[in-house]
């Protein structure tokens, strides 16, 4: 099983063009097998079969590696992932992209200590836990992400006071968002909406990226 579930993620990566050395799909693999070992007392996802787990988990968070990456050029930013539940996608950001800062918080204590037992247990030293409201946050970050989490409008107010001065908002989506997107606040900008594709699911999927309107540069 493990073999097939590593010739899976080796595919899936290829098929996203992602260059990714043994060392990080051997974290990837490991992040895994932890989610799978404590899934049952910390109840961090509804699917069971590795394999389901490979496509609509790591695979799935995988595609915002090469989006994110066009954006950073390589800078070593802070990330906060919002509503991170068992590390989606922060704790694969965090081993693809080890120049980020990541901090996963979340509302539900046990998911965050999952995600401190993660950083401690795949050597992440770039990857942090903190259980707490976002809405509570006011550390600067460049990024902050997040995966199936809450309507945009939603994710952005929440999250405005933990946004640099610079910073960009990445949403996860399905389907593209429209109304989501209509009823943003009238100082949200929406800048880029790219579809993403995830290797061996039929779904659809797109990132949203918004940023706070200048109002300096409009005036």
């Amino acid at each position: 099983m493990s073999v097939n579930l590593a010739d899976g993620l080796d595919a899936g990566i290829r098929a996203l063009g992602l260059g990714l050395g043994p060392d990080q799909q051997k974290r990837l693999l490991d992040y895994v097998a932890l989610i799978q070992k404590w899934n049952k007392v910390y109840n961090l996802t509804a699917l069971r079969d590795p394999a389901d787990m490979l496509t609509h988990h790591l695979l799935d968070s995988l595609t915002a590696v090469a989006p994110l990456t066009r954006h950073t050029q390589g800078r070593a930013v802070r990330l906060l992932d919002v509503g991170s539940g068992g590390g989606l996608p922060g704790v694969v950001l965090a081993i693809c992209m080890p120049e980020l800062d990541v901090t996963c918080v979340d509302t539900v204590a046990k998911k965050a200590a999952f995600v401190q037992q993660v950083a401690v247990s795949l050597k992440l030293p770039n990857l942090r836990g903190l259980h707490a409201r976002v809405e509570s946050l006011t550390d600067p970050y460049a990024v902050i992400c997040s995966r199936a989490f809450a309507s945009l409008p939603d994710f952005v107010t929440w999250s405005r006071s933990a946004l640099a001065d610079d910073g960009v908002w990445m949403a996860m989506k399905g389907k593209y968002p429209q109304d989501e997107i209509d009823a943003l606040p009238a100082d949200v900008n929406v800048f880029h909406v790219e579809p993403l594709t995830v290797p061996g699911l039929d779904v659809e999927r797109c990132m949203v990226w918004m940023k706070p309107t200048d109002s300096a540069a409009q005036s």
